[in-house]
């Protein structure tokens, strides 16, 4: 596994950030890293994104940044050139990925469906985003379809919350969990750094609790 993929596991959760202006993207990283996550995916959803990678791998190169709703290969250069250490795509177009690899960015497509796992592995890819996660089936339907795939571990993304990310990560083939809510775009336009912090706080504190009960 990629050393940057394996970063992503011992964090456990990859705060997916939607941003509108890229000024407030230093003070979110902050008030994440601050909260204990020392990782965040960008995403491309928005004409801000390339520069909030730019400005928070600049500013914070301790923080692992990575870009998200990669779908073309132009934006898997944009990424790497604004600095970012991973890609995030929400299904698997082969064409990005095989760019990903090229360049040496590791990626984690979205993979829902046994079809897509095996491209995965046809590509040489041990990690892939689950998505979207709990509208597919959630832990249940990853549990039952990882089964024939014991070298495959998931990023589920989608759905994902305060209230059900303990159980996902209790689950051994869980890389880590993407998800939103400790940073949702009304806190961030609102810049409630302080709220981003408290939430991410109690997010870590749930993945501790849940890896605690399986080790």
């Amino acid at each position: 596994m990629h050393v940057v993929l394996e970063e992503l596991g011992k964090i456990g959760i990859v705060p997916v950030i939607k941003i509108d202006d890229a000024d407030k993207a230093v003070p979110l990283a902050q008030a994440l890293f601050a909260g204990g996550i020392r990782c965040v995916e960008i995403t491309f959803r928005t004409a801000e994104g390339e520069e909030s990678i730019k400005r928070i791998a600049q500013a914070m190169p301790e923080m692992l940044t990575g870009a998200g709703t990669v779908l073309t290969c132009d934006q898997v250069e944009r990424a790497i050139n604004a600095g970012a250490k991973f890609a995030v795509s929400p299904g698997f177009n082969p064409k990005v990925v095989a760019c990903c690899i090229q360049k040496g960015i590791p990626i984690a497509p979205g993979c829902s469906t046994p079809t897509d796992i095996e491209q995965a592995i046809e590509f040489g890819l041990d990690v892939v985003k689950f998505f979207p996660a709990e509208q597919a089936g959630g832990l249940d339907y990853i549990k039952a379809v990882s089964a024939p795939y014991p070298n495959i571990k998931f990023m589920p993304t989608g759905g994902i919350n305060a209230g059900n990310i303990a159980k996902y990560m209790a689950f051994s083939r869980i890389l880590a969990c993407g998800g939103s809510w400790m940073a949702g775009a009304d806190l961030i336009n609102a810049g409630d750094f302080d709220k981003i912090t408290a939430l991410s706080r109690e997010a870590v504190q749930c993945i501790k609790d849940a890896r605690a009960k399986t080790a």
